[in-house]
């Protein structure tokens, strides 16, 4: 571990630089991507799913295949389609956001009490749409909104890694202070993922709240 008292003239080299802001904002176009791209593929699909017994059938086998693969296993791919660029990066990420908001948002529907959908139906409420609309996203929102919150966290674990493609940002300048030795600009790094996460997670548990403002407290 570095000397605390070297990271201050660390933060100050890296901002100076010019290494600093900028590897934070390529980290954050990858990372919006991926996070956006997996929750919402993740939402769509475990709600389908959720709501079809015929699709839960067939997707069962498809998920217990691909869900143990690690996004990491797909960087070779990601290279292959996308080559070194963020919309590689945003692909591993979205990877692993994606299940993460997949089994929470199925889990979620799955549990909705099925005594909402007979209320619902005595009303004339009957319709596929209709019925998710008004009964299933409502009373599946708490548990959908935790899994796109903890997707917020997945998607900064695996940018890291995701950097690993080459894409510039705050993965890959570890990797080179690393290897050079500066573990106090490591520290700087790991530092400023854990600032960016901690504004970021706060904006999203304050959307939650207006959200689920509905809530009894």
């Amino acid at each position: 571990m570095p000397d605390p008292f070297l990271l201050p003239a660390a933060l100050m080299d890296e901002f100076t630089s010019g290494r600093l802001l900028p590897a934070v904002g390529s980290s954050l176009v990858h990372y919006i991507w991926g996070l956006f791209l997996g929750s919402l593929l993740g939402f769509i699909i475990g709600m389908a799913v959720a709501t079809s017994r015929g699709l839960d059938a067939y997707h069962a086998w498809l998920a217990r295949i691909l869900r143990p693969i690690p996004p990491l296993a797909w960087v070779v791919f990601a290279i292959a389609w996308f080559k070194v660029s963020h919309a590689g990066a945003a692909f591993v990420i979205s990877i692993g956001v994606f299940w993460v908001n997949y089994f929470a948002t199925y889990s979620a529907v799955r549990n909705v009490d099925p005594r909402f959908y007979e209320l619902a139906r005595a009303f004339g409420q009957g319709a596929y749409f209709k019925l998710h609309r008004s009964i299933t996203l409502p009373a599946a929102s708490p548990g959908i909104l935790s899994g796109l919150r903890t997707g917020v966290g997945q998607a900064w674990m695996t940018l890291i890694a995701a950097e690993l493609l080459g894409v510039p940002g705050m993965g890959q300048e570890m990797n080179s202070a690393a290897g050079v030795g500066a573990y106090e600009a490591v520290v700087i790094y790991m530092l400023a993922i854990s600032l960016v996460y901690t504004i970021s997670d706060w904006l999203f548990s304050f959307a939650e709240e207006r959200i689920l403002r509905w809530r009894p407290s």
